[in-house]
């Protein structure tokens, strides 16, 4: 007979063992196995190089889209620029480019390079005709938002790429592929540096290039990593040394993008950080104190920062204006000037006059619609009259009558206008032709008229 204690013991020793380091180890493996799900390898590998041609209704494709995205840009509209996004094959040459370095095959790299280069070359020409041609040529925040990029568009392209080379190698691709060419967005930047090309705007075009050069590299560099981890077998027997040098040429190529990429970065930061402090001084010095203000700009560079204030009424000694820049350092604002607009030199008075002028005519505006609304209302009033008193009136006269409208009408003719007064009545019995002339004058009299219309009804 077995004891009941020892069976307990038992149990508890084997969950014991079950918690042991390996059990943890390989949970964690399994949570994190790219390999469950995995689309067999020759088959992804046939589809990422089907994907890579540039020939045909992918010509076409990519020509169309960029002209789309080019509208979305021109008239800065974020839902089209999205659907130009979701509709552009240009993943497939970079998806193709860090399949080939991660197996490498250096045949497929080349065709890959030669297609990327030949989408590239169509899409910016095509970018710069339709800009070129384009009537609009403002700047819009979309257009601008492509022209500076930073150490985040270079996480997006990487982490953005990594998800769709796990989407292409599962057996079931699921949705994240839309979602990866939005994110990643290839198109816009080609679209923003074909503006630069057609407005001779080198800025947008060298910003916007760097940027998309961001997005192929980081995308391909992803998707290197991911076929690695995947243990892709190589294409041809290659040996170690060739291997390190694809390492070290994929490591340079990263270290030139994430050393702009990470100065951008920085600048970036440190304007947004600039301008935090220059709102927090502009709030605690000025607003908290009542001071109106209606003028404010605030320049930022790395040498040398302004800020510019103008106020409504309050006008600063050269005393206070010397104790508020001397503030400025100790709310983080160096190498700051602080400029306040209040003499005619700066133009302020006449800013000012501006100000009151606009006041003062909207003032006069409304002035004259209450005018004109105070003449109606009186029209109104001389046209309206109370026919139950001037009823109870008549009665005292002309005790047959029972119902009365009175009116003063303007009547048009061909010719000419006149104003017409008329009485409509009803009495029972009807009124004898004497009794008609004496309500008439007693209404010239009542009324201070010249005519009179009475009109009888049957009812």
């Amino acid at each position: 007979m077995v004891d009941s204690r020892e069976v307990r013991i038992v149990d508890i020793n084997n969950r014991c063992q079950l918690r042991t380091p390996d059990y943890m180890t390989n949970f964690t493996t399994e949570l994190f196995n790219l390999h469950k799900g995995e689309e067999d390898k020759l088959k992804t590998l046939e589809h990422v190089k089907s994907n890579i041609s540039f020939r045909g209704a992918n010509l076409w494709i990519l020509a169309c889209a960029i002209i789309v995205a080019s509208v979305g840009l021109n008239v800065n509209s974020t839902a089209v620029i999205i659907g130009a996004m979701l509709i552009s094959p240009l993943m497939g040459p970079i998806v193709g480019a860090g399949f080939a370095l991660g197996i490498y095959d250096f045949a497929l790299l080349r065709r890959s390079l030669k297609n990327l280069l030949l989408a590239t070359i169509v899409s910016l020409t095509v970018a710069t005709i339709y800009f070129f041609l384009s009537p609009f040529k403002e700047v819009q925040s979309e257009l601008l938002a492509r022209t500076s990029p930073n150490i985040y568009d270079v996480l997006i392209a990487f982490f953005g790429g990594m998800v769709g080379v796990i989407a292409i190698t599962r057996v079931h691709k699921g949705n994240p592929i839309p979602g990866v060419a939005i994110a990643t967005a290839l198109m816009p930047p080609l679209c923003t540096a074909g503006y630069g090309l057609a407005t001779a705007n080198w800025q947008f075009f060298f910003g916007a290039l760097f940027l998309y050069g961001i997005n192929c590299v980081f995308i391909c560099i992803a998707t290197f990593s991911i076929v690695k981890y995947l243990n892709y077998p190589a294409a041809e027997q290659i040996d170690i040394r060739l291997q390190k040098q694809v390492r070290y040429g994929v490591s340079v190529i990263v270290f030139l993008m994430l050393l702009p990429s990470g100065f951008f970065a920085f600048t970036l930061y440190s304007k947004q950080h600039f301008m935090q402090l220059a709102n927090n001084f502009i709030e605690k010095e000025f607003v908290e104190n009542g001071r109106t203000l209606v003028y404010k700009k605030i320049k930022y560079s790395t040498t040398a920062n302004t800020i510019e204030l103008a106020f409504l009424k309050k006008v600063f000694t050269n005393t206070e204006l010397q104790q508020l820049n001397e503030k400025l350092p100790n709310a983080g604002l160096h190498n700051t000037t602080l400029v306040i607009r209040q003499n005619a030199s700066d133009n302020f008075q006449s800013f000012k006059d501006g100000i009151l002028s606009e006041i003062h005519q909207k003032d006069n505006a409304l002035s004259e619609k209450d005018k004109s609304i105070a003449l109606l209302e009186q029209k109104l009033s001389a046209n309206k009259f109370d026919n139950k008193k001037l009823l109870s009136e008549i009665n005292v006269f002309f005790t047959t009558i029972n119902s009365v409208a009175f009116s003063k009408q303007n009547i048009e003719s061909k010719d000419s206008t006149w104003e017409s007064t008329i009485l409509i009545y009803h009495s029972n019995p009807k009124l004898k032709q004497a009794d008609k002339d004496k309500l008439r004058k007693w209404m010239l009299k009542k009324f201070d008229v010249d005519n009179i219309e009475l009109t009888e009804t049957e009812n």
